[in-house]
């Protein structure tokens, strides 16, 4: 280990208690999305990192935008730190939006409790987690003193459970933001550089109802909807047979995640609701499968006399794919692991989605790596007792700052 990434892993350590207490106050604020109230979040970051010297930008989404979109609040937020000219721009990504608690907590869901050597609340895995990464990165960069070249900028945003549109996606979309290099909220001990697509459609089945005495003078909308569930999982088989090639994704998957509908007990069932899933690897195209998925629905009900259909997509989230620049990423950050954990990361795909995908739709080469989960079951994410491992936060803080220090020391 050189001098310098040793004098950040010095200043990390010293001012480590200071960074789990900046966690433990990024959890104590909600941001559960629904409903997504997410403005009073950002404000208390603006805040936090002004006491930093730092000036966070706060861009608020239009309130009608969002309202639209299903939402209360967005305002994302910018850090610029520019250095000297002649080097690129990396930007930091973390979101602050996350799914509601849910019951059977052990430990208050907001309220960053700390025990045996974890803190648990509601996003510390993901990706409060890397609000604190992140800051703290940066600050010890700074600290250290030496001269740096381009600019850093942190990117906090408050929209990747909804699709990350007026996230990254909306920052990006009004030329607020044109970075060289991402590394967003991620996994410690893997790096992520490429995710499955995913198609979300919402399927109305419409029929009429009818008095449960007199069911011939219905249409029965559910009956036709479970024509559609047995349609869905027939094909199931058949998307185990296709593989990517990509370590870390395996096949498709399907599921409907959602169903709604009828009246009462004693009513035949007038309309259905379901909202299904449709993960797609790297190598399909999305605009093909969301052919083959409708006309897979639609096939199912041709002939049912009375019953019609709406499809309406709620989301299509393209795959985050590898792009030229991707390997120095990959490189530094594998490199500063073997460094700081004694062993090499791992640089794969995953069968999740996540907003980094937007930067790749811009052209820009971006990858997940940050705090944690080292995996999602172990981390409760999403779960009851989500929790972060202190031991991954230090870590991943020092890669991810000696990261910074490849790219942006001055030659």
């Amino acid at each position: 280990m050189n001098d310098q990434k040793a004098q950040l892993a010095q200043w990390i350590d010293a001012h480590f208690d200071e960074q789990v207490g900046v966690l433990q106050q990024l959890l104590r604020i909600p941001t559960d999305t629904p409903p997504g109230n997410n403005a009073p979040h950002a404000e208390m970051v603006a805040q936090l990192v002004q006491a930093y010297g730092w000036t966070a930008e706060q861009h608020a989404v239009p309130q009608e935008q969002v309202r639209d979109y299903g939402m209360e609040s967005i305002t994302n937020l910018i850090v610029r730190r520019p250095y000297d000219s002649g080097g690129p721009t990396l930007a930091l990504n973390a979101h602050g939006d996350v799914v509601p608690p849910g019951d059977n907590w052990t430990y208050p869901p907001y309220g960053g409790v700390i025990d045996n050597g974890y803190i648990y609340g509601r996003a510390a895995a993901v990706s409060k987690c890397d609000f604190a990464t992140y800051i703290f990165a940066t600050r010890a960069l700074e600290a250290l003193g030496v001269p740096l070249r381009g600019a850093l900028e942190l990117h906090f945003t408050y929209d990747e459970e909804f699709g990350g549109l007026l996230g990254p996606g909306w920052l990006l979309e009004q030329k607020l933001t044109k970075p060289d290099y991402v590394i967003a909220a991620g996994f410690s001990y893997t790096i992520v550089t490429a995710h499955n697509a995913c198609l979300q459609l919402e399927v109305t089945v419409h029929g009429k109802s009818g008095h449960g005495a007199m069911p011939e003078t219905g249409h029965d909308a559910l009956q036709a909807a479970t024509r559609i569930l047995n349609a869905i999982y027939d094909e199931l088989p058949e998307l185990k047979k296709i593989k990517s090639k990509i370590a870390g994704i395996d096949s498709p998957t399907m599921l409907v995640g959602r169903i709604d509908g009828g009246t009462n007990t004693n009513v035949v069932p007038g309309k259905v609701v379901l909202k299904l899933d449709r993960r797609m690897i790297p190598e399909e195209d999305p605009v093909q499968v969301e052919a083959q998925v409708r006309a897979l629905i639609e096939k199912a009900v041709t002939g049912q006399e009375g019953i019609t259909l709406e499809i309406r997509r709620l989301l299509l989230s393209h795959a985050l794919r590898e792009l030229p620049g991707t390997a120095q990423l990959v490189a530094s950050l594998q490199h500063n692991a073997q460094t700081y954990l004694g062993e090499t990361i791992p640089a794969q795909g995953t069968p999740l989605y996540a907003d980094a995908r937007l930067y790749g739709e811009h052209g820009i080469p971006a990858v997940l790596y940050g705090a944690g989960p080292r995996t999602v079951p172990e981390s409760n994410a999403k779960k009851a007792d989500e929790r972060l491992s202190l031991d991954d936060l230090r870590n991943a803080t020092k890669v991810v700052a000696a990261t910074l220090l490849d790219f942006l020391q001055k030659k």
